[in-house]
């Protein structure tokens, strides 16, 4: 990738006490510079409401360190000389990125300036267990860095998968759709691999931290809807945070049994969750069911208009089972079948969502993944039932969309992660030698 496909993304700085601390200081101006709120030093006293003098000192051990460079000059209000430009070196340090989907990957590299300098998809599929989805990442990724400037040291590893992840002791806990990855050991694989910290997430979570990061700060609270495979949520706060809940199971959406919604059986084993009746997968089910045809019928299977003659009367055909690929196809298309089913399913989404939508009051609902990357559809039917089932105080003001970032939400909200980390005030003295 030539380009950065990302925005630049608004990165949080640690909070300052009374007592200035000068990790934290250092790792508050880093922090200002890398997100682009501030790139002066009069910039950085004013956001970061420091003294000059404890500014300055700052950002000369910073540029000492070789964690910050000069990047010219821009114009001052009257005539006062042009001020000096800050900005990341590219040199500080990379970040690698593995956002991590049920059929496939998006691997990058990034740098501390938040540019992708290298990015790939690989096909996977979780179903096929954890040493061959992580041996596929971790040959992506190395692949990935001897495309990039060398001598630059990894910082952090972020990697999002898609399911229930403990982030402190780094493991996959009962993962419906992953099986033979419950308590396996990610974290600590991929930090012997690359040595360096590594942060696991839940997929959506990164998707929603990477919305909610490219947005102005009024749009949070934050919820983001995944509907690809399967169904989940994201939860960001007012402060632009992730909401994980005690264990980190916040926003796990899918399992939700929502009214009216048929007894279907999850893979969760429990019957009419949102993800066994709404996802794409759900769909893909219920066509493969409509394409069984009676005898003497031709059945069209749906990839690419195919169609399967069947034989004689009498004979039966099991068309090859319809992929999430081929729902997302027939709904570019305009299939009239899939289209009505995705009407059917915005309507049981729409139900959690407005619930949500009273028990969480967001400013946002942000809609992702393959369904809503096809058509509109979904995002409309989701929109009719929340605006008329939640009453006005929740709604007057609710910003109901689809992704502004699309399939790389995942990968902007790694970034952020996986900066902040680098930049933290635990680990930003590791980043360079004073000169001094």
């Amino acid at each position: 990738m030539s380009a950065s496909p990302l925005p630049q993304l608004r990165l949080s700085a640690p909070p300052l006490s009374g007592r200035i601390d000068t990790a934290v200081t250092l790792s508050t101006v880093a922090r200002l510079v890398a997100s682009g709120v501030a790139v002066s030093k009069a910039d950085l006293v004013a956001a970061a409401g420091l003294a000059r003098t404890t500014v300055s000192t700052a950002v000369d051990e910073l540029l000492a360190r070789g964690v910050l460079r000069p990047d010219g000059t821009r114009p001052t209000a009257g005539r006062g000389r042009p001020a000096d430009r800050l900005a990341l070196s590219p040199r500080g340090g990379h970040v690698l990125l593995a956002d991590v989907g049920a059929r496939g990957a998006h691997l990058a590299v990034a740098d501390l300036r938040q540019q992708v300098l290298a990015h790939t998809h690989v096909d996977i599929d979780v179903k096929d267990g954890p040493d061959p989805v992580l041996r596929e990442v971790e040959t992506g990724l190395t692949a990935l860095r001897a495309q990039v400037p060398g001598g630059v040291p990894v910082r952090a590893l972020v990697i999002g998968l898609p399911g229930p992840v403990d982030g402190q002791l780094g493991i996959p806990v009962r993962p419906p759709i992953m099986p033979g990855w419950h308590a396996y050991p990610v974290e600590a694989r991929l930090r012997t691999v690359f040595a360096c910290p590594v942060i696991l997430e839940n997929d959506v979570n990164l998707r929603a931290l990477g919305e909610a990061r490219a947005l102005p700060a009024d749009q949070a609270p934050l919820l983001f809807v995944k509907v690809g495979t399967g169904i989940g949520g994201g939860l960001i706060t007012r402060e632009g945070t992730l909401h994980h809940g005690a264990d980190g199971a916040a926003g796990d959406i899918g399992h939700i049994r929502v009214r009216g919604a048929p007894d279907i059986a999850c893979v969760c084993g429990n019957v009419g969750c949102i993800e066994a009746v709404a996802s794409a997968n759900a769909i893909a089910q219920r066509l493969d069911t409509a394409a069984v045809a009676r005898p003497g019928d031709t059945v069209a299977v749906g990839r690419q208009g195919d169609t399967v003659a069947v034989g004689r009367p009498g004979d039966t055909v099991a068309p090859e089972a319809m992929t999430v690929a081929d729902v997302r196809a027939l709904i570019a298309r305009g299939d009239p079948t899939a289209l009505g089913l995705v009407r059917e399913a915005a309507a049981l989404i729409g139900e959690v969502v407005a619930t949500l939508v009273h028990f969480y009051n967001p400013a946002r609902v942000t809609l992702g993944g393959s369904v809503t990357a096809a058509s509109d559809e979904l995002l409309a039917g989701v929109r009719s039932v929340v605006y008329q089932r939640a009453l006005p105080l929740a709604t007057r003001n609710l910003v109901l969309t689809n992704s502004v970032l699309g399939e790389y939400a995942g990968l902007a909200g790694a970034m952020v992660l996986g900066i902040e980390r680098v930049l933290s005030a635990e680990e930003i003295g590791a980043l360079g030698q004073s000169r001094k």
